[in-house]
């Protein structure tokens, strides 16, 4: 009997250490990356801007972009980069871009490759679950790209806050 007991106990304890290993995450979808994407077009087409629009995984892998017709074509690989900046930080870029410019700030930041510190870029979230980030680029300034960003987001809440585990 204390034989079994030990092989139990070593079966489970060799279980859990197994789980530990293998994570299960969370990530955005193609359909909510898509629909994300064209309302944030939608809301910077209603204030006159063209904007081009990325949208990406919890990795920071482009899911979807979109670059509006009438945008320049710096716009899409700024909002690429925008977007992937804050998928690394899970902070939203303009936030990011005043910390580095504060006195005594991580000024540093300008030197990851593929970090992009101008306002657009907003982590995308299930609860406090990072799941992707979305990036716009072209208004005249970050904070309006920014707000398109928020925008967006704000009207996909209801099917954000749906995916929230239950208790």
């Amino acid at each position: 009997m204390r034989s079994f007991a030990t092989v139990l106990m070593a079966a489970v304890v060799g279980t859990c250490a197994h789980a530990q290993a293998v994570r299960t995450e969370r990530n955005i979808s193609l359909e909510l990356a898509s629909q994300l994407a064209s309302d944030a077009m939608a809301a910077c087409a209603g204030s006159g801007f063209n904007v081009s629009v990325a949208v990406v995984d919890r990795g920071g892998s482009v899911r979807v972009s979109q670059r509006g017709d009438m945008a320049g074509p710096h716009t899409l690989p700024s909002a690429q980069q925008k977007a992937f900046t804050s998928a690394s930080s899970n902070a939203t870029t303009q936030s990011m871009g005043e910390r580095a410019q504060a006195p005594n700030g991580p000024a540093y930041l300008v030197h990851i490759p593929g970090f992009l510190l101008l306002g657009g870029g907003v982590p995308i979230k299930v609860g406090n679950e990072l799941i992707g980030a979305i990036g716009v680029a072209g208004a005249p300034r970050g904070i309006q790209d920014e707000q398109c960003a928020m925008t967006a987001i704000e009207k996909s809440r209801e099917k954000l806050k749906s995916a929230e585990p239950h208790a």
